[in-house]
């Protein structure tokens, strides 16, 4: 790790007056500081934004405001996400070990890294770390690398698992320049896919800072579910997971919301699933169906055809357990 200096802000105004080329905010760091460990990241200044933005989570007229910093130990056990939006708390459980969450930000989770190995090594060609070098996944060890939405330039999936969620949920991100000027990104547009930029992970404006997540109010504080499949039972990325959340009428599905990491640049939905579902009975047959509608178009790399047959029975799994089945 190279030297660098650090300062603190005590305000979002005062941490974006310090912004430049050459330094990086950090909050939790704990996925800032891997990359400076692996000469990734090389920032010459750090600012500590720890205390300048908020840390809780409250209600709003329209549903919920998540603090930019609120660590995502505290989200997942905060009274009113487990009361109105419990998927969010599933998803963040799942992922990493209960000391890193303890740590991570909700704001940072967000904008975290790819994690996988061609990225993290330095000796090979990756055009996400060097535009323009090349992409080692797409004809090497790509077991790990996505199956939708990638490009010739980039086959690498977005790690985290609070993402899966807030896109099944149809969250939204308030952002902040530095003239405390306000701005809201829809979820679904944060996250960028790799096409021909794929060294952009997100959407967030230059000078700018993410402030909150806000979730709508909606219908699926009952019926939901997360299911993360990996390699070992913790602190393991996903291979494939699944957000699942159903808004039943009797056995009717008035809406459903499907979601997925491990797959893409980027949380996907699973809309012409979620479509084919609305209006039909909450039974295992449409699940199938509804499984099959949103593996058909997938073309998976060399190496990790597994993913296919794993993502299909994961929609299954997760939609049944959303029925308790």
């Amino acid at each position: 790790m190279r030297p660098f200096l650090f300062s603190k802000s005590s305000a979002a105004n005062q941490a974006l007056a310090k912004k430049n080329h050459s330094t990086q905010f950090i909050a939790g760091g704990t996925n800032l500081v891997d990359l400076m460990k692996k000469h990734i990241a090389n920032p010459e200044s750090l600012v500590d934004i720890s205390s300048a933005l908020p840390n809780k989570v409250e209600n709003t007229t329209k549903g919920i405001s998540i603090g930019a910093m609120m660590r995502n130990s505290a989200t997942a056990n905060d009274a009113i996400i487990l009361a109105k939006f419990p998927l969010v708390a599933k998803a963040i459980l799942a992922g990493a070990s209960p000391q890193i969450r303890n740590m991570a930000s909700a704001a940072g989770n967000l904008l975290q890294r790819t994690r996988c190995p061609y990225f993290y090594d330095v000796t090979t060609p990756c055009n996400k770390r060097q535009p323009g070098s090349g992409c080692s996944a797409i004809n090497g060890e790509n077991r790990m690398s996505a199956v939708a939405g990638y490009s010739e330039q980039c086959v690498a999936v977005h790690p985290s698992d609070l993402c899966v969620a807030l896109a099944a949920l149809d969250a939204s991100v308030v952002v902040n320049d530095k003239d405390g000027k306000t701005q809201t990104i829809a979820f679904q547009d944060f996250h960028r896919l790799p096409g021909n930029t794929p060294q952009k992970d997100n959407n967030l404006p230059a000078n700018a800072l993410i402030r909150a997540i806000e979730i709508a109010a909606n219908p699926f504080a009952k019926n939901n579910a997360y299911v993360k499949l990996r390699d070992r039972d913790s602190y393991a990325f996903a291979l494939v997971s699944v957000a699942a959340a159903l808004h039943l009428n009797g056995d009717k599905i008035v809406e459903a919301r499907l979601a997925s990491g491990g797959v893409a640049h980027k949380p996907w939905r699973w809309l012409a699933a979620e479509k084919y579902l609305k209006g039909k009975t909450a039974n295992i047959a449409n699940f199938e169906a509804a499984a099959n509608i949103a593996i058909k178009d997938l073309k998976p790399l060399s190496h990790n055809g597994f993913k296919i047959p794993m993502l299909k029975g994961a929609i299954e799994t997760a939609l049944k357990q959303c029925l308790d089945l």
